[in-house]
């Protein structure tokens, strides 16, 4: 006797059993794979009327999708580990929102965490994003010296990810030129006539301070300006350090104190000014003063900030898009953005010169 089996309809509401994606597929005469694709909003699929009719359907039986199968079974969690020093500071609350709109833009969610610039944090942080099973990781924490941090586990693991900001020579990066920054803002106040300009040059492990750094000292080379090593300071991003720094610099005796400063940041900027305000000094009259980044205070500030604009925008979604190459298995290469200046009231022509 021969025969055919009939296919059992797919349970309904109440019936005890869960309903599952197969039984959506069935009531809707199509695959399961089309099902996922209707249920999935981050999918182009997901916007078309056969789509609308699937989760009607789905709908109607009761089905729920389980976002843990989901991403076993695409091997993602369409989600993006970001690692920052802090958020605290503008900049880097600037490039995470450039990071993040990206994300969006490409169906994916960004995760942030933040280690303060310690080795430690960023190792214990890194590892507890990856058990996250983050599709990969964006670092805005990379060092230039020494051994230890986490970037040669990761990339001994085959884990993908980008470096943002700052680089360790080596790995793939999204970078501003910051000696091209470094060397507009010093070939500005060499242009105002300053010859003794001195820097608070940031921190020696971050690659966008040395090469902010190596930028005033091309350009003052290139004026026949003999550089005084004492005009140039090591700080860290913050304002109370770009204070200090300042003092130390302002304080130095009549004849060696400088015409005029280059700062890391607009953070230390901002110190930089207050540390003349307290030794009596007008900016610009008695002092130039240029930041660095060019966040929204650098224009609002009493006395307007003379910066370097920093691409952020083009930084934070060149490294989402490097990411969702390196995952797809394509070639890239690191990239640097060209910062411009932007003159503002704190800096003048240096006294004595018409």
């Amino acid at each position: 006797m021969t025969g055919t089996t009939a296919t059992p309809p797919p349970p309904r509401r109440g019936t005890g059993r869960r309903p599952t994606m197969a039984d959506v597929a069935r009531a809707a005469g199509v695959n399961p794979s089309t099902v996922s694709r209707a249920l999935d909003d981050r999918h182009p699929f997901s916007r078309g009327d056969t789509a609308a009719r699937i989760r009607q359907i789905a709908e109607q039986l009761g089905y729920t999708p389980n976002p843990a199968a989901a991403s076993l079974r695409r091997q993602s969690t369409r989600t993006i580990g970001v690692v920052m020093s802090s958020i605290t500071g503008t900049v880097m609350a600037m490039l995470y929102e450039e990071i993040a709109e990206a994300c969006r833009d490409h169906g994916l969610d960004a995760l942030l965490a933040t280690t303060h610039d310690d080795l430690e944090a960023e190792t214990a942080i890194g590892r507890l994003l990856l058990s996250r099973r983050v599709d990969g990781l964006i670092m805005a924490t990379a060092r230039l010296e020494g051994p230890g941090g986490f970037l040669p586990e990761l990339a001994a693991d085959g884990t993908p990810f980008v470096l943002a900001l700052r680089t360790d020579g080596h790995s793939p990066a999204v970078l501003g030129d910051d000696r091209l920054g470094g060397y507009l803002a010093a070939r500005h106040l060499l242009d105002l006539g300053h010859r003794r300009i001195g820097m608070i040059a940031g921190p020696t492990y971050a690659s966008n301070a040395l090469g902010r750094v190596a930028g005033l000292r091309e350009a003052l080379a290139e004026a026949g300006v003999e550089m005084d090593d004492r005009l140039v300071r090591p700080s860290d991003f913050s304002m109370e350090s770009g204070e200090s720094t300042a003092a130390e610099l302002l304080a130095l005796p009549d004849g060696q104190r400088p015409t005029a400063l280059v700062t890391v940041s607009d953070n230390t900027a901002v110190g930089a000014l207050a540390a003349a305000r307290r030794r009596g000094l007008a900016v610009p009259d008695d002092l130039s003063v240029v930041g660095y980044n060019d966040t929204p205070l650098a224009a609002r500030l009493p006395i307007p900030l003379t910066s370097v604009r920093v691409p952020l925008r083009e930084i934070g979604r060149g490294a989402v898009d490097m990411l969702l190459r390196i995952r797809q298995g394509r070639p890239v290469r690191s990239t640097a953005h060209a910062p411009t200046l932007i003159p503002r009231e704190s800096t003048a022509t240096a006294r004595g010169i018409l």
